[in-house]
């Protein structure tokens, strides 16, 4: 009897071999499609559905793909995601056009061309003292709109027990989110000039994502295979920050959350995180990561999957590895044809891989090359490899 999409991936996390190489696509704006190019796949298609955006979000411009394109993709995956607390997208419905989009924190994304969405609004810009976080008024993670369809979304995956439930709440990220309230620059000084306050906004927002995890995950009960978390902690050829400042600082609120996670579901952690992070990959094992993410190709020791793999196989599943810098936008479909089996062979053997694209497929990827990304998967990605 074939496998189903959930037990395809569910061996895969155990680290054995499949059918095929399990696909990861349109579960969360970093596995999802940009909605230019989500628009030209369905003209591909023949598929006649209205856009739908993440969130109900069309600032951040990721599509929430229609179940017709998600089964021709051969997505072995389903999604929960939270919501905005209605006051929010009220607001935000009611604004003027083209003013800044202002989310639940009070930081958010301005129009820097017709379309085109940057987050440039920081509301913590200049603060660098706890008296700064103790007056800012934070956002009420116990507002029943933000999970209130949680339970009956994933209910509905699970009663029909086909695709596995990744079960992704919006950018409980803390180093992202300190981010968003700062600017990157601005934070990433303030934790060498005012330690103090970076490390007290950290554990403020971290405090706040359990808070809002914890309904979330209440509302999922055990209709969840994977829970999504994360924080990008690389550039392209170096780590935002240095090992010994990420061990002191950052790693404690992640194993924290993590440990937070693991006391009230099964499921395994994703982790997503952009960049080379490959000196770090020990002390996400350390900390009970499961699942890795996005495996950025084009940055750094990144690039040397054999070495991840060597080393990192047993003790992490991998999520991603098919390049957006050059391959998916800029190659041709033979192209990412041979991509998607070069990293298959790397990353696939003995299972433990999950095939996705490094974060989000932009705008100015082609339609016919996601094609070629996701057939290719399921014709070379059987097992026993090639």
């Amino acid at each position: 009897m074939p496998l189903t999409p959930r037990q395809r991936v569910l061996m895969a996390l155990n680290r054995e071999e499949p059918d095929r190489v399990p696909i990861i696509i349109g579960t969360s704006n970093t596995t999802t499609v940009k909605i230019g190019a989500y628009r030209r796949l369905k003209l591909l298609l023949g598929i006649e559905r209205p856009d739908r955006f993440i969130y109900d979000w069309p600032e951040l411009g990721s599509a929430d793909p229609d179940e017709a394109v998600l089964e021709r993709l051969h997505g072995d995956a389903r999604s929960v995601l939270d919501r905005f607390p209605a006051g929010i997208y009220a607001r935000n419905n009611a604004r003027s056009p083209h003013s800044p989009f202002i989310d639940d924190w009070g930081s958010g994304s301005i129009e820097i061309a017709p379309g085109n969405w940057y987050p440039g609004v920081h509301p913590m810009a200049e603060a660098t003292t706890l008296d700064d976080i103790a007056r800012y008024p934070w956002p009420d993670m116990d507002d029943p709109t933000r999970v209130a369809h949680v339970r009956g979304r994933a209910r509905e995956l699970a009663a029909e027990n086909r695709y596995a439930i990744i079960g992704t709440p919006w950018l409980l990220f803390p180093l992202e989110r300190a981010f968003a309230m700062q600017g990157m620059d601005r934070f990433l000084m303030n934790l060498v000039m005012h330690p103090e306050f970076a490390r007290a906004l950290l554990e403020k927002i971290a405090a706040l994502c359990k808070q809002l995890m914890g309904h979330f995950l209440d509302e999922l009960g055990e209709d969840v295979d994977i829970i999504k978390i994360g924080d990008d902690l690389g550039s392209q050829d170096r780590l935002m920050v240095s090992p010994k400042m990420y061990r002191q600082v950052l790693k404690p609120i992640h194993a924290d959350y993590i440990a937070f996670i693991r006391q009230r579901t099964p499921a395994k952690v994703f982790f997503h995180t952009d960049g080379d992070v490959f000196g770090l990959l020990d002390d996400f094992v350390e900390i009970g990561i499961d699942i890795l993410n996005p495996i950025q190709t084009s940055a750094g020791k990144m690039a040397n999957l054999t070495e991840l793999k060597r080393r990192y196989g047993r003790n992490l599943v991998f999520c991603g590895a098919v390049d957006t810098h050059r391959i998916l936008p800029s190659g041709t479909p033979d192209e990412v044809r041979q991509e998607v089996r070069r990293v298959i062979d790397l990353l696939g053997q003995d299972g433990g891989y999950m095939l996705a694209s490094v974060h989000t497929i932009m705008d100015e990827v082609p339609p016919e090359n996601i094609l070629a990304m996701v057939d290719e998967a399921v014709e070379y990605g059987r097992y026993p490899l090639k």
